[in-house]
């Protein structure tokens, strides 16, 4: 046996809680619980030892996510007031779209947003127009 093995079999009942993909919401919350602990010791330190098993651990914790609890879809207007609110924007701050009345149109429901529309929202807030479809 390889002198590693030997050292990971000596700790391994220390360690293999860490080393297990999540099979439980229980599972998920050691992890999550783990992750930010790691976070807190590794900091913005891109070469600590232990940022191999932040990527581990955080992947697992994505993937978890990604199955158990996917993202709702926002439709574009959804996306575009959103967007207002977390940049204290109001409807006459948006003159690429138009006029104040129609940004207003857009965010009621009785105006479509136009490709021009969305092309032009995307860039003023650096998003994909996917964002705005």
């Amino acid at each position: 046996m390889s002198a590693l093995i030997e050292q990971v079999a000596a700790h391994w009942e220390f360690v293999s809680p860490l080393l297990r993909k999540p099979r439980s919401e229980e599972d998920y919350d050691r992890l999550v619980a783990a992750l930010d602990e790691l976070l807190e010791l590794v900091g913005e330190e891109e070469a600590h030892p232990l940022m191999s098993l932040v990527d581990i651990i955080g992947e697992w914790v994505e993937a978890w996510d990604h199955q158990h609890r996917p993202m709702p879809k926002a439709t574009g207007v959804e996306a575009l007031r959103y967007l207002m609110r977390e940049h204290g924007l109001s409807q006459s701050d948006l003159p690429g779209i138009g006029a104040q009345s129609v940004v207003s149109e857009i965010l009621s429901g009785k105006r479509q947003l136009n490709l021009r529309q969305i092309r032009w929202l995307a860039e003023r807030f650096g998003v994909s127009v996917e964002t705005f479809i």
